[in-house]
């Protein structure tokens, strides 16, 4: 991502984003916070992606600096970008944060039997090196029948270690949705409003 540096401020702020940029931080353990600005089109593919990216920051004045996305604020009517947040990287430090579950595989209890998968938890709050983060965790379901659930505990995290609770679900193989397709003798169907 390139970015420029920026003035503090509300006022500063909404300068910025007139100028058709978006405001942010990026900062690091031991050195002042640098209020930087950048471009929608430069964000885009670290905001709008399944996969957790190492960020290589260049700002204009010198700073290069290998960081994550540790926070994005939206507006709650258009839906934009309206600030950013980067954490730098040290090689030798842990980090929080949080990496996308990508389900996988065709599970035998939705082939077979016309379950359904219930995909409950889609980030995994972990704690690593940085050379060990992982773009995302996948989770495979093809072996997963009805009833069963796979939990944060059972995962293979390697060198990443969970901040959640093991017998948190991730995902989870439920029963089909039964429908009455015939109406219970006796009683007359349910009229339908086609309006």
């Amino acid at each position: 991502i390139s970015a420029q540096r920026r003035e503090t401020g509300k006022k500063a702020a909404k300068a910025v984003r007139r100028n058709g940029l978006i405001p942010g931080v990026f900062y690091m353990d031991g050195k002042e916070a640098l209020p930087i600005a950048a471009t929608f089109l430069a964000l885009r593919p670290v905001v709008y992606t399944a996969e957790t990216h190492v960020i290589h920051l260049k700002v204009e004045g010198g700073v290069n600096h290998d960081c994550v996305l540790k926070d994005i604020t939206f507006d709650p009517v258009t839906d934009n970008i309206v600030h950013f947040d980067l954490q730098g990287l040290s090689a030798d430090r842990k980090i929080t944060v949080e990496v996308p579950v990508v389900v996988t595989g065709q599970a035998i209890g939705v082939i077979r039997d016309g379950g359904q998968v219930q995909h409950i938890l889609h980030k995994l709050r972990v704690e690593c090196l940085p050379k060990d983060m992982p773009e995302h965790i996948e989770v495979d379901v093809t072996n997963m029948q009805i009833g069963e659930s796979v939990h944060i505990g059972q995962l293979n995290l390697g060198a990443v270690k969970s901040l959640d609770h093991d017998e948190v679900v991730v995902v989870s193989i439920t029963a089909p949705t039964v429908k009455d397709t015939e109406a219970t003798p006796g009683t007359e169907p349910a009229l339908v409003n086609e309006k």
